[in-house]
């Protein structure tokens, strides 16, 4: 071998195994976990409950900031513009990434910028009506809709529940729902369930966290929940169960994302994490506490799973006339 060769392949060779040692470094520093709604909303809760096992699993720091705004939109965009280097995530959500896309015509980013890691939590939905309404059933409601007079409430213009109201409604065969029932958006999910209480609104349709304790205290009745199977705390049949399978969509959920361009190896690394993640009995525990349903989807059916969500919203928001050009 002359020198020139040798020294070529001593050059090659340093060069592999710094590339290896990086990789198998990462990650060397803290994480920067962005959540994109407000503190003790479901996001931040799911977040902050898997933080300490996913934690764990990552062996490094996970910095859980809270960027609100715009409907989840200004803590998207700064994952969306982060390095790819996996050390700026996203705990994206149906709001920001199903229902916004849908809804929204001045939305900053698309689907396509992003890589979902993973959905690890899936939010039934259910339909309620407060304890002392006349309305029964799902029957009944869609009776009531089609006399004239009936309200849902919200947590705002453009939100899941705003479209989750119209889309059950639709569902059911009220073709115009927007003129059969008027739209009371509020400051919230929980401010939603409060006005049907408090008789402001007839009804909501919003995830079964945000009324177990209204429902287990006998304040709000569920007429039906968006599920296959039956939904503990919720007596109540499930929307396959009245012939509309295709409310199953009809769920919130809680996933990990990085920017578009985030390496396949750090990816398959985030992966591995999350899997051990959510097996740790604590975290299950907690979540189906509070009515969520903990399920690991691998990265190709995360895609398949926020595509195929998105695309039913869209079609029901170009139907109805309901995209929001602001």
């Amino acid at each position: 071998m002359t020198l020139n060769a040798f020294k070529t392949a001593v050059v090659c060779a340093a060069a592999l195994v710094t590339g290896t040692a990086a990789l198998a470094e990462y990650p060397d520093r803290p994480i920067n976990m962005i959540i994109p709604y407000g503190a003790g909303g479901a996001t931040d809760i799911s977040a902050r409950t898997i933080a300490e096992p996913l934690g764990d699993a990552v062996g490094q720091a996970l910095v859980m900031t809270n960027v609100t705004g715009a409907g989840g939109a200004t803590g998207s965009v700064v994952v969306q513009n982060a390095a790819p280097d996996g050390y700026s995530m996203l705990f994206a959500r149906v709001g920001s990434h199903s229902v916004s896309p849908a809804m929204k015509a001045t939305l900053p980013y698309t689907l396509d910028d992003f890589r979902f890691v993973a959905v690890y939590e899936i939010n039934p939905v259910a339909c309620v009506v407060a304890e002392g309404s006349d309305i029964k059933s799902m029957e009944d409601l869609i009776a009531k809709a089609n006399e004239g007079g009936v309200s849902y409430s919200s947590s705002g213009v453009g939100s899941m529940l705003h479209l989750a109201g119209a889309m059950v409604l639709n569902a059911f065969g009220i073709e115009n729902p927007l003129e059969v029932a008027t739209h009371i958006p509020q400051r919230g999910g929980g401010a939603a369930a409060t006005a049907v209480l408090n008789g402001t609104a007839t009804f909501v349709c919003t995830n079964t966290s945000a009324l177990a304790s209204f429902v287990a205290n006998k304040q709000l009745r569920p007429l039906m929940v968006t599920t296959d199977e039956p939904v503990p705390g919720f007596d109540a049949p499930t929307a396959a169960s009245l012939g509309h399978p295709e409310l199953n969509q009809l769920v919130g959920w809680t996933g990990l994302a990085g920017p578009k361009d985030l390496g396949d190896d750090v990816a398959a690394k985030w992966g591995e994490w999350m899997a051990t993640a959510v097996a740790d009995e604590t975290f299950v525990t907690s979540m189906e506490e509070r009515g969520s349903v903990i399920r690991l989807m691998s990265p190709e059916e995360t895609g398949e799973f926020i595509e195929g969500q998105y695309n039913t919203f869209r079609a029901l928001v170009d139907k109805l006339g309901m995209r929001v050009e602001g």
